[in-house]
């Protein structure tokens, strides 16, 4: 069974209470904000619970045992605490969640009703929703490696070990848009498809410290032009400085010919494809029963 604060069981046994939900989030980088559906700020854990502060919940749904816990919250777009830009650049996805049922006139006296972690979020023109997945369902993502052709590491990351620096980088600006997702590139000095599948991010203008995977690095008529595989949050313009970094398509020609870094590939390139289960004996094949790579 379980046991509240003893204070707060003695206020709920009353037939008036005191009672109020305050919402903690702490989003990836770090930033920790406070709400209350209270009208005036509450404090605890040193955390201030701001009032009229935007977000409300709307449902929760509690489960015995391992099944999945659930919550959707809704709330105001608000410059001073959740603001559209912040939303748009995913500084919320996968941020901590906690409600607490607390007794305004004692915050000492709570209790922690919900922990989970925020999922999707929904924008409309003047508010935004967000599912929030309780703690069980981590037990939902896949774990341990998968058994790919592909490599399964990132670029520059500790199983892949390509140093990210010198011509694995590069930097430059805007210098003439081509619809929401391409731009012109200067400055920038590179073989065509060298930043294909890479990462840009934006250092200057409206979508600074955005993050964008690259979808494609062409050069038209001696400039290099950038594609991105979605259009960033403000509109791309002129003079926009960013910087990138080199892609991998995750094959084993790629980590060999563009990284040599092939020792530290991470994929199964001689794993058989589904075709080989359907394959049957040719005339003037060798059947040894030896390796069918032959490179």
């Amino acid at each position: 069974m379980r046991s509240f604060d003893q204070a707060l069981a003695a206020s709920l046994a009353t037939e008036t209470t005191t009672l109020c939900r305050c919402w903690r989030l702490q989003r990836r980088d770090g930033i920790v904000l406070g709400f209350t559906d209270h009208d005036v700020a509450i404090a605890f854990d040193g955390v201030t619970f701001e009032p009229d502060s935007g977000l409300t919940r709307t449902a929760l749904e509690r489960s015995l045992g391992l099944s999945l816990d659930n919550m959707e919250a809704a709330g105001a777009l608000r410059s001073d605490a959740i603001s559209e830009a912040d939303l748009a650049r995913g500084l919320y996805d996968g941020a901590a969640l906690q409600q607490w049922v607390v007794d305004w006139s004692d915050a000492r006296s709570r209790d922690l009703s919900f922990a989970g972690v925020v999922g999707e979020v929904r924008r409309g023109a003047l508010g935004f929703e967000v599912d929030v997945s309780g703690l069980a369902d981590v037990l939902n993502l896949p774990q341990g490696r998968v058994f790919l052709r592909g490599c399964d590491a990132a670029l520059g990351d500790a199983r892949c070990g390509v140093a990210l620096t010198g011509a694995m980088r590069g930097a430059g600006s805007v210098s003439d848009v081509r619809g929401e997702r391409g731009f012109v590139v200067a400055g920038l000095s590179a073989a065509e498809g060298w930043f294909s599948l890479g990462r840009l991010t934006w250092t200057g203008g409206d979508n600074a410290g955005e993050s964008v995977a690259v979808h494609a690095h062409a050069i038209r008529q001696f400039k290099h032009v950038i594609t991105l595989w979605r259009a960033p949050n403000a509109p791309i313009e002129a003079g926009d400085a960013f910087d990138i970094v080199a892609g991998c398509d995750k094959s084993a020609e790629t980590c060999r010919a563009k990284f040599a870094n092939i020792v530290n590939f991470r994929g199964f390139a001689h794993m058989p494809g589904e075709d080989w289960s359907a394959g049957y004996p040719a005339q003037g094949e060798v059947h040894d029963g030896g390796s069918l790579f032959r490179g």
